[in-house]
């Protein structure tokens, strides 16, 4: 199993969400993440939005990966999210993304928060992968998806 299966739960894989912005985007994850960390989704968005405002987090593609560091979360967690629109995302490349994973770490995380974000950037680089993420049906089908994919080498 991969670093990213590890910390993604089958409950925080949702399809077709409707966000026209960042900020929805945010507050939908942050329902996600509040029913598995227990945390506040007003903490969550906070968290996202600081991290956004240093940078995008769009990778290209479609593909974002939102990420924060959030204290009293006592281990990484992600979510999974499929847009029903794309959005725009200041994107490298322009383009409006459809595909987010949101990775939330612990506060002191550094090396692991670092080391999954690249085995993130990896798996969404893949352009079969993201086209078998975009053909998925189910968030169960998705979720087995990401359970699965090895790392190249």
């Amino acid at each position: 199993m991969n670093q990213i299966a590890e910390l993604l739960p089958a409950g925080n894989v949702a399809l077709d969400v409707d966000a026209a912005t960042k900020a929805r985007l945010f507050d939908a994850v942050a329902q996600l993440f509040e029913r598995d960390t227990h945390l506040s989704p007003g903490t969550i968005v906070a968290s996202l939005a600081a991290r956004e405002k240093l940078g995008s987090t769009g990778l290209g593609q479609g593909i974002a990966i939102p990420h924060g560091r959030l204290k009293g979360l006592p281990e990484a967690r992600g979510a999974f999210v499929r847009l029903a629109t794309p959005i725009p995302f200041d994107s490298p490349d322009g383009k409006p993304v459809s595909q987010v994973f949101v990775l939330l770490v612990p506060e002191h995380a550094t090396d692991r928060h670092l080391q999954l974000l690249s085995e993130l950037a990896q798996m969404f680089s893949e352009r079969a992968f993201r086209e078998r993420l975009t053909a998925a049906r189910t968030a169960g089908e998705v979720h087995a998806l990401i359970r699965d994919w090895e790392p190249a080498g």
